[in-house]
């Protein structure tokens, strides 16, 4: 397997195990004494349960990917991540079993310990390796078929992790030359020489197209030179940025979209949170908040307090969607067009300004959230003239209903939140912000849902949410 990830992945996942037993005794120790524990074996209980814990959840934030430690200002938040998860399970289990042995003393010392060995183990394995890179030491020459823009990205990600062990040699292609790219060491024919004259051990097949006769003399010169084949599919092209590999059977299936998602547990997960949060939000702000607003609203301009539209939502199905109302009301029937308010609309109100401003318009839909129609993230929710207007800018408008709406985005937090006047600027907006759509359907997790949620609030403070 290309750069050793399953001897790399073990030899991690293993220490900090090591590491993780070696923390928890040290802090049961220090909290109790010896004898004490021996007489209580709920301590082993809890011990295998936070070695459990600890294995899945770095699973769940891929914590060992290999493409994540280039930094370790990255991993040491993903240590914190762990380690809270440990403390918090510690705390579930103490209240569950009603254990008095292990008191508040064990739970700090057993996360300080945790982050301490984590992180020296973390520098120690990455310095080490470093220097055995540097040493020469299980250093593969590499050759990459194909100097296009697949090709060139792998490199470039080769060059960024030289802790991946890989000597680049050149490209091969047909199609450039040294005159273009003078990393190109000759054309494909030359494979076979190439390969014994550099002693390669590892190639990469980065065509654009992999089939024809050409490409079944690339992989027969490969195994005859017992040399392994590593193949990039020229997938990139399309919107998504992330696939995954799986076996049906004696089938390897590569799936376009990879959408967390789709799993039923991290479904419930994400529904479980939805209603906590919605439920603290409504008991302890919307109660008195929204009667104000309302207040504030019918005194500004006639008409309903409420905003209510239909909307698309998951799986494409309509939903009435609640907001407070921020526009001068329109008699039924007067104006039936659809026209995306935009920045400096005439229609908004004074009141309608600063709920927009500040996001405050949204709170209603919480009630969405509890209904199961919303989501508290997720794509903003469009109404349903926008998949005809915006259908014809970005065909892969409806995506983004493969996930619950939300009252916020990613694509909001950054900026990408409502339409512009001038068109070809608005197109571009509109294609930026199903992208950003697109990307947090592929990468959602818990905490990324934790991070929109607080640059909302921040964007709320601050006076720089808009509405739409």
């Amino acid at each position: 397997m290309i750069v050793n990830k399953r001897s790399l992945y073990l030899f991690r996942l293993i220490s900090d195990l090591l590491l993780l037993n070696a923390a928890f005794i040290l802090a049961a120790i220090g909290a109790q004494s010896w004898d004490i524990l021996i007489e209580r074996d709920h301590m082993f209980i809890l011990q295998l349960a936070l070695n459990i814990v600890w294995f899945f959840f770095c699973k769940v934030f891929n914590f060992y990917d290999d493409t994540n430690s280039r930094y370790f200002a990255f991993q040491f938040v993903n240590i914190i991540k762990n380690v809270f998860i440990q403390a918090l399970s510690s705390i579930i289990f103490i209240f569950l079993v009603k254990e008095d042995l292990f008191t508040r003393n064990f739970i700090v010392f057993y996360s300080l310990l945790l982050v301490v060995f984590v992180s020296l183990r973390n520098i120690a394995f990455r310095k080490v390796l470093k220097f055995l890179r540097k040493k020469g030491k299980n250093i593969r020459n590499l050759i990459i078929i194909g100097a296009g823009e697949i090709g060139i990205n792998f490199l470039q990600l080769l060059e960024q992790h030289p802790d991946f062990g890989y000597r680049f040699i050149g490209f091969l292609d047909d199609k450039y030359d040294a005159l273009n790219n003078e990393k190109i060491i000759g054309q494909i024919n030359r494979l076979e020489e190439v390969i014994k004259h550099h002693k390669v051990e590892e190639v990469v097949i980065a065509l654009p197209d992999h089939s024809g006769k050409q490409f079944d003399e690339m992989i027969d010169i490969c195994n005859r030179n017992a040399v392994k084949t590593h193949i990039v599919p020229d997938y990139f092209r399309y919107l998504a940025k992330k696939f995954r590999v799986s076996m049906l059977g004696n089938f390897p299936i590569i799936t376009v979209r990879n959408e967390p998602l789709d799993e039923a547990h991290w479904k419930f997960v994400k529904r479980l949170f939805d209603i906590i949060f919605s439920l603290l939000i409504t008991l302890s702000v919307l109660w008195w908040l929204i009667p104000i607003l309302s207040l504030l609203i019918k005194l500004d301009s006639k008409g309903a307090v409420f905003f209510v539209q239909e909307r698309i939502g998951m799986k494409n199905k309509k939903f009435n969607c609640y907001k407070l109302r921020t526009m001068k009301s329109v008699p039924e029937g007067e104006n039936d067009k659809f026209i995306p308010a935009a920045k400096d609309d005439p229609r908004i109100t004074k009141i309608g300004s600063f709920l927009r401003r500040s996001n405050l318009d949204e709170l209603p839909q919480f009630i969405n959230v509890l209904k199961g129609e919303m989501s508290v993230v997720g794509p903003r929710p469009h109404a349903i003239p926008y998949d005809s207007m915006y259908g014809e800018i970005v065909d892969e408008i409806k995506l983004r209903n493969s996930v619950k709406p939300g009252i916020t985005g990613w694509a909001q937090v950054n900026g990408l939140r409502g339409d512009v006047n001038d068109e070809a600027e608005n197109q571009k907006r509109t294609r930026k912000r199903i992208e950003y759509d697109i990307w947090y359907i592929e990468n959602w997790s818990i905490w990324l849902d934790v991070q929109i949620i607080l640059l909302t609030v921040w964007r709320m403070l601050s006076g720089r949410a808009k509405g739409n």
